[in-house]
């Protein structure tokens, strides 16, 4: 099954568009998981499963990963996901963006060393930097388009041939690079605006769209500017509002139960605005 195919397959059956992005802090970790050699795989495992009936997709990223020496539990992450949810896609946040041999290895390392369904990509180098990965036909080509942060605009925003510079991103990967079908975009939900503006360019391209949470976007706007005509097309990512959801680190296993409250409420929510 390929990334599109196991990534609509899962909207359906769980009844969402909710990614859930895993970045682990472990300075906001309960106590008894700060002391553990483990407890990045744990703090994840748990949240995981505390949410998987909800979410669509999970998302782990990888520098809160590498910059603790924690790939060995990312890859811990990766397998115990392929095992224990199969049918749920794994979005490696990578923003890879070199080419040639050295996005040959990237691309491995997403797809073999850690399992990933997708992986997101910076397409500033063209092209060749995005070919590496389309080698893999079954996997997922995310690549940035209109991002959430405010410098997006430095770029993004650019003139080229009369259309700002994220429009031609959207146009170049629907009609030149998404030959296998695998590609998606990254569009921010803190510009609904633009959000609808690719959605017309793209069709029914799958949009990754971070922004919602605790960077602000708001779920109704989103939805509606970023939905296909059935209700669907959009991988909406929350991280730290559910991560992170008691308030107080110190409440130990009840980390858990807040999580899940918080993404029930946040997949509940974007359905309402779905059809």
């Amino acid at each position: 099954m390929t990334f599109i195919q196991k990534l609509s397959a899962v909207w359906a059956s769980n009844n969402s568009l909710l990614c859930v992005g895993l970045d682990p802090d472990p300075n906001k970790f309960p106590p008894h998981l700060q002391s553990q050699p483990d407890g990045i795989f744990t703090f994840c495992k748990t949240i995981i499963d505390a949410t998987a009936d909800l979410a669509c997709s999970f998302k782990p990223q990888i520098a809160y990963f590498s910059a603790l020496r924690a790939e060995d539990q990312l890859e811990q992450i990766c397998t115990y996901l392929r095992q224990a949810y199969p049918q749920i896609p794994i979005i490696l946040d990578a923003k890879r963006g070199d080419i040639g041999a050295t996005a040959e290895q990237y691309a491995r390392e997403a797809f073999e060393r850690y399992g990933a369904d997708a992986v997101t990509l910076n397409p500033y180098m063209g092209g060749d930097s995005i070919a590496p990965y389309m080698e893999w036909k079954d996997r997922g080509a995310i690549i940035l388009c209109r991002t959430s942060n405010p410098g997006g605009s430095d770029l993004q925003f650019l003139n080229v041939n009369g259309k700002p510079l994220y429009q031609h991103v959207a146009q170049l990967v629907t009609e030149k690079w998404n030959r296998n079908g695998q590609c998606a975009l990254v569009v921010g939900a803190t510009f609904p605006n633009e959000l609808a503006q690719v959605r017309a360019i793209v069709g029914n391209m799958p949009l990754l769209v971070p922004g919602i949470g605790a960077q602000g976007g708001d779920i109704r706007a989103t939805v509606a500017a970023g939905k296909t005509t059935n209700g669907s097309g959009m991988i909406i990512n929350s991280s730290r509002a559910i991560l992170y959801a008691t308030p107080d680190k110190n409440a130990g296993e009840n980390f858990a139960m807040a999580a899940r409250r918080i993404a029930l409420e946040t997949r509940d929510e974007i359905n309402r605005f779905r059809l």
